[in-house]
């Protein structure tokens, strides 16, 4: 089955000099939005995709003049947002019809945008002059090395106005493990995602929410005015690298109960089809879960290799429906937060396969390079909002009918 974890695992870059057109200046200038008209309204994309069998959520933005379509995978484990580039491309899956040109419009090193990728005190270039390369890996295996380029993306606000800034992303022009997609839509909380330099032009607040469907789609948005006024959770976000979305500590119920698994700091990662616990933890939830099951209608069934832990029943099953009434629900509090509560119910941590098996949605994140890094994917995401204040620095959730167009 495919699924992605796009959880950066590395972040290197080389220099190469180049010329280029600074043709773009004037734009941005008149870009940078009023004082008044500051964050008026937001920013919604459709999102499509699922965790099984597709394993990922997707939204399309259009780059350029005249606009071109790319289908990118959202993330909210990382910052950079990229796309196949024919510059010429090696590893891309996208024809090069399909692919961005680039035409002269290549950041330079000098410019905050370049600095922004980097951790402080890293220094991103020998000369100020020279382009702004970048190479990021990930821990599925799958990697991107290309420059950074600016280009118009015509965008449409919830207030019905349209604009096209001029933002900053990655033209990806060597690819491993790309996938299906376009690329990558970079949502985490540092300075050169998309919502950053939209915040900074004046467009929409530095927030970034999204509604996952359990049915398959959903919607992304940008901007605070989408935000719902109550019944959200709140939780503080903690300081980490890479602009990744952590908080904590949480401890683990199981069953309404407290199951003494405490201390965790969990990372809010849309990227990932799926939760990763540490080996530890993922023991001891696990043993839990099959301690629990015991005398219930389902047995290991090892032949099902859709993910590391399947049970089968007496028949096939066709949805978590059918199963949801033998697995208890777990849940993560966060102690820091008045004991705030984020909501697993199975059908939040289980999938059916395709040969009718339940299988276990969450996984041990030690196994695939993740060591201690616990991570909320997206299954344990679904038909929940779920925001991403980072003017506040405060990562928020509430149930939702994720089916639903967003409303003001």
């Amino acid at each position: 089955m495919h699924s992605r974890l796009l959880f950066p695992v590395s972040i290197l870059f080389a220099i190469f000099a180049v010329s280029f057109s600074d043709k773009f200046s004037l734009e941005d200038r008149m870009q940078s939005g009023s004082g008044s008209n500051r964050f008026a309204s937001s920013v919604a994309f459709p999102i499509k995709g699922n965790v099984y069998p597709l394993g990922h959520f997707t939204v399309s933005v259009n780059i350029g003049n005249p606009p071109k379509i790319f289908e990118l995978d959202i993330d909210t484990g990382s910052d950079l947002t990229w796309v196949q580039c024919d510059a010429p491309c090696t590893g891309c899956t996208l024809p090069r019809d399909k692919q961005y040109r680039p035409h002269s419009n290549a950041v330079r090193c000098a410019e905050p945008l370049c600095s922004a990728l980097f951790f402080p005190g890293k220094v991103p270039c020998k000369n100020p002059n020279d382009q702004c390369d970048y190479d990021v890996e990930y821990a599925d295996q799958g990697s991107s090395i290309g420059v950074l380029v600016r280009d118009l993306f015509p965008m449409r606000l919830t207030n019905g106005s349209v604009f096209a800034p001029n933002l900053g992303f990655g033209c990806g022009y060597d690819q491993k493990h790309g996938g299906s997609t376009a690329g990558v839509l970079g949502l985490g909380s540092g300075k050169a995602t998309m919502t950053s330099q939209l915040s900074a032009l004046g467009h929409v607040r530095n927030v970034v929410g999204h509604c996952l469907s359990g049915q398959g789609g959903g919607f992304l948005f940008f901007g605070g005015d989408l935000v719902p006024s109550s019944g959200m959770s709140w939780t503080p976000i903690m300081p980490s690298p890479g602009g990744r979305y952590s908080s904590g500590p949480a401890e683990v119920y199981f069953g309404g109960k407290a199951a003494g698994i405490r201390g965790l700091t969990l990372t809010f990662d849309s990227g990932s089809s799926y939760t990763y616990f540490n080996s530890q933890v993922y023991g001891a939830v696990l043993n839990l879960l099959k301690n629990d099951l015991k005398g219930k209608p389902l047995s290991d069934e090892p032949k099902d290799k859709t993910l590391p832990v399947c049970w089968k029943g007496t028949k096939a099953f066709r949805s978590v429906v059918d199963v949801r009434n033998f697995f208890k629900p777990l849940a993560l509090s966060f102690t820091d937060s008045k004991n705030v509560q984020f909501q697993i119910p199975p059908e939040a941590y289980l999938i059916i396969s395709k040969f009718g098996n339940v299988c276990f949605g969450i996984l041990n994140g030690s196994q695939v390079g993740l060591g201690n890094v616990n991570v909320i994917g997206d299954i344990s995401l679904l038909d929940k909002i779920v925001v991403y204040d980072n003017e506040r620095q405060q990562i928020g959730w509430a149930p939702a009918n994720c089916n639903r167009p967003p409303k003001k």
